[in-house]
Formats: C-alpha cells, sequence, structure tokens
C-alpha cells in the first residue's frame, strides 16, 4: 500500500493531506523519515506519524438500508451519497458493492476489501439479488413467463438471463435475478407492459436486510455474512 493511503487510512486524514505531511517529513518507516508519497509500506514495516505509530484495522463490511433520494456513489455534485449516512464512521476506502438507483431501495454491501467485492458484484458468481416491487398493475402469467425464459430488452443485443417473478398481493412483485443490468427490474417489467411505481431490495446472495434496521441506518456484517461471499 502507498504510504500516503496507508496514513490517510490509519489516521482519517484526506489524502491529499496526507500526501502533505509526508512531503513535510513528519512520517517515518521503520525510524527513517519517507518524503516520497507513493513509498509502499509492507506488512511488517511500522509507520509513525508525528510520534504516533499508525496501525490499520482490519478490513470493514457493512450492510447499509439505502432510502429514496440517495445515490450509490463515492462523490456526486448533486445528490446526497450513501456513504453520507456512515455519520459515526470514517468512510474513506469504502467502496459500495449492489448498486441502488437514486429512487430504489433496500439492501447496500459496502466494503475496504477489493476482493470481497469483486466476488460480490461479479456476473461469474451468479449470486442472486431479491426485489419486492410495487407495480401500476397485477403481474398477468405472461409477465411471470416472460421473465422466466429471458427478455431482449431495447437497446441490447442479448436476453437477460432466466428470472423468476412471483406475484403477491396488491399488485406486488418478488424478483430474484443473477445478473445486474442497467435498471433492468423497470426495464423488464416495463418490457412486459407494466411501471414499476417503487422497488426495494431484499436480498443479496445469502445476505438479507436486517429487518431492526431503519431507512438510513447500517451496521457490521457478521462473519457468517462476509462468509458467504467466499468461492
Amino acid at each position: 500500500m502507498r504510504l500516503d493511503k496507508f496514513v490517510s487510512h490509519a489516521t482519517g486524514l484526506p489524502r491529499e493531506i496526507s500526501k502533505r505531511v509526508v512531503r513535510k517529513k513528519q512520517v517515518q518507516v521503520n525510524g527513517i523519515v519517507v518524503t516520497n508519497a507513493a513509498y509502499q509500506v509492507a506488512a511488517t514495516d511500522q509507520v509513525v506519524f508525528d510520534d504516533e505509530l499508525l496501525v490499520i484495522s482490519g478490513p470493514r463490511y457493512l450492510m447499509l438500508h439505502k432510502p429514496v433520494g440517495y445515490v450509490c456513489a463515492t462523490e456526486d455534485g448533486d445528490h446526497p451519497i450513501v456513504l453520507d449516512l456512515l455519520n459515526d464512521m470514517d468512510p474513506q476506502g469504502l467502496s459500495i458493492a449492489g448498486r441502488l438507483d437514486i429512487d430504489t431501495t433496500g439492501l447496500v454491501l459496502l466494503s475496504d476489501d477489493g476482493q470481497w467485492l469483486h466476488r460480490v458484484t461479479s456476473p461469474r458468481h451468479l449470486f442472486a439479488k431479491v426485489y419486492r416491487a410495487q407495480l401500476h398493475s397485477p403481474v398477468d402469467e405472461q409477465t411471470i413467463a416472460a421473465f422466466a425464459s429471458g427478455m431482449l430488452l431495447r437497446g441490447e443485443d442479448k436476453p437477460t438471463a432466466p428470472a423468476q417473478c412471483v406475484a403477491l398481493a396488491d399488485n406486488e412483485a418478488e424478483v430474484t435475478l443473477n445478473e445486474g443490468r442497467y435498471h433492468q427490474v423497470k426495464r423488464m417489467f416495463a418490457a412486459c407492459g407494466n411501471h414499476v411505481l417503487a422497488l426495494h431490495r431484499l436480498k443479496i446472495g445469502a445476505v438479507t436486510l436486517d429487518a431492526d434496521l431503519a431507512p438510513g441506518e447500517y451496521r457490521a456484517l457478521t462473519a457468517d455474512e462476509i462468509a458467504s461471499f467466499q468461492p
């Protein structure tokens, strides 16, 4: 890991300030002042900043109940981002797995473990995603069959993978996908002549949104939840 990134993660300082303190000779590695921000820190190195030994804690794994109005991005000039909801945690280094549209609610996973994030999002691992959709009209048998067989969406040259659509009461449906195309649930219902009024994600793989989390709240994943995405 780069020295400036190490300092940033260990102290919570922004990356640019971390670069500055390195260049100002305020950081030592194994007792030697290092001014190169790109210096690669090894796992056995001891890094000291202003006479304080820096330690990076282990990777973080979180589930968040995303509310309407937030975008799944690390920065956005027009809308609040989901990282803004982590009000008692330093969001530095966290990335988002399983992004949702601004008007879609539900389960979002975050971590600073890049390999774990890749497993969660990689299409080849086929971690199913479960959604609850509120619709303009009830689900008919033709829609259920179209989801199950796959459909060619406008502007694409490859049909969707088979998906499960289960009709529920009050113009609702539960949808299970094994892929994550752009606005996929909304576009699939639109292709069937229906309109999604509200969309909520319940589950990714074996991880279900904690019913105790109100919109905007989050918690750490359990060891079993983290391990469920292992190969």
